[in-house]
């Protein structure tokens, strides 16, 4: 299993940040190993995601987000191709400045062929690249 987190602190209110990273079917839009999204079986706060993306090669999983606007959104691995389990966190605080500390947890496991030094170069290297990408995208908005 390969875990990280990291934080980023973004010019926007917690609300702002919430509503963009709750945002799904945008993600193509901001995130280029996002190839596609379809949101599916919504009940309540909590919403099914299926990803394409591109990774190396290209992976389809599917991921079970439970929403706690504006200050948490959380998910759990329901299906997926190379994947066997991923699970994580987006929490965000208000700082005094009135910006966001966003933090970004994850946990994946996959399957016996993919080396794990490779996953957690994955990882390490796109996590940051990704955080920058919704800083951008909220803030720009």
């Amino acid at each position: 299993m390969a875990s990280a987190t990291r934080s980023i602190v973004i010019d926007a209110p917690p609300e702002r940040v919430f509503d963009v990273i709750a945002d799904y079917q945008h993600y193509p839009e901001f995130l280029s190993e996002v190839k596609s999204i379809r949101v599916s079986d919504r009940d309540g706060n909590q919403v099914d995601i299926h990803y394409e993306v591109d990774v190396v090669k290209r992976i389809h999983y599917t991921l079970r987000m439970v929403e706690e606007r504006p200050r948490a959104l959380r998910w759990t691995f329901v299906r997926g191709e190379v994947m066997k389990d991923n699970h994580g966190s987006w929490m965000l605080e208000a700082t005094a400045e009135g910006k966001t500390r966003a933090t970004y947890t994850i946990d994946v496991a996959v399957g016996l062929l993919v080396p794990r030094p490779l996953l957690a170069a994955l990882v390490d290297s796109s996590l940051p690249k990704m955080l920058e990408s919704f800083k951008k995208r909220v803030e720009s908005r």
